[in-house]
């Protein structure tokens, strides 16, 4: 008889011997069957375990170890914050103080006119000649007012940077913008050589609007 007839056999028997089971009568199979149910009843139950308790316990797990990594990073983060507490807090008097001296340096209502007195005579010390100097409507921001100035004026080159010099060496906070340079229309000044400059120039006051809070430190920085 041939390997394979004796294998077919074998299944057939152990095929017969099953469906003969009595699933009443438990302790009376062969031994060979009750290790084999022992070992696929183990098997669910581990399984079972497995996915009824085992899964979310590790999922919990990873849960509370991804936990542990952010109040870990979190202590590390406010530990350092307490180290450096003396720096930090130095660095925000510097930072005030350094706050209170720019605000010092915004006009207030009553020096725009003198600020534009400063930029006319800066213009007109660097050889320029004025054609129009205006203040413009004011702009409010969140905490602050910008005030352009509009002007037009008569010079050359040199002229032009000695007074953009000029005006960056003011006491208060100027910036310029928009510049435009190009031949004027007058052909006397165009043939001395002269250039129109249109230029806007702006300032900024302090606005308290806000209220509250943050006019109370700006008000501090002002009176040091």
């Amino acid at each position: 008889m041939k390997a394979s007839e004796l294998k077919n056999m074998d299944m057939r028997e152990l095929i017969e011997e099953l469906n003969s089971l009595d699933f009443e009568n438990v302790g009376g199979w062969p031994a060979p069957i009750k290790a084999g149910a022992a070992v696929l009843v183990l098997i669910a139950v581990l399984l079972m375990g497995y996915f009824l308790v085992i899964k979310d316990l590790n999922a919990a797990l990873e849960q509370q170890q991804r936990e542990e990594a952010s109040l870990l990073k979190s202590y590390e983060n406010k530990a350092f914050e307490a180290h450096n507490l003396d720096q930090f807090r130095a660095q925000l008097v510097e930072m005030e103080q350094t706050f209170g001296a720019l605000l010092k340096q915004l006009p207030k209502d009553t020096e725009v006119p003198g600020l534009l007195e400063d930029i006319t005579h800066t213009g007109l010390g660097s050889g320029m000649e004025f054609e129009k100097i205006e203040l413009k409507e004011e702009a409010e921001k969140e905490f602050y007012a910008e005030l352009p100035i509009e002007i037009s004026a008569l010079g050359d080159y040199h002229g032009f940077g000695s007074f953009v010099s000029g005006v960056a060496a003011l006491p208060r906070i100027v910036t310029l913008h928009d510049f435009v340079i190009e031949w004027p229309t007058d052909k006397e000044a165009k043939a001395l050589g002269l250039l129109n400059m249109n230029i806007t120039a702006k300032t900024y006051r302090y606005s308290s609007q806000d209220g509250g809070s943050q006019s109370t430190g700006p008000a501090r920085g002002q009176n040091k």
